[in-house]
């Protein structure tokens, strides 16, 4: 395994230690889980907004039509007063 030593402002470390506290690991691994987690995001290909709904809607909706919005034409928007 590989060391490496660097210098961090006090406030910083101290709020990796309560991070690390409430998680219940040491300060020491604790940074070595936020350098894991950080790596480990920019292997990830990056999902669209688009893909992300559809993946999480997918199977799930309504089969009747909203008769309420049947009909009714589509006017667009004016801006003019």
């Amino acid at each position: 395994m590989a060391q490496l030593a660097i210098q961090i402002d006090d406030d910083v470390m101290e709020k990796l230690r309560l991070r690390a506290h409430r998680y219940g690991r040491s300060t020491e691994e604790e940074v070595r889980e936020i350098l894991r987690n950080a790596v480990k995001s920019e292997d990830a290909t990056p999902i669209g907004l688009g893909t992300l709904l559809t993946e999480t809607f997918r199977g799930v909706g309504i089969e009747e039509e909203i008769p309420e919005l049947r009909g009714y034409p589509v006017e667009p928007i004016t801006f003019d007063e």
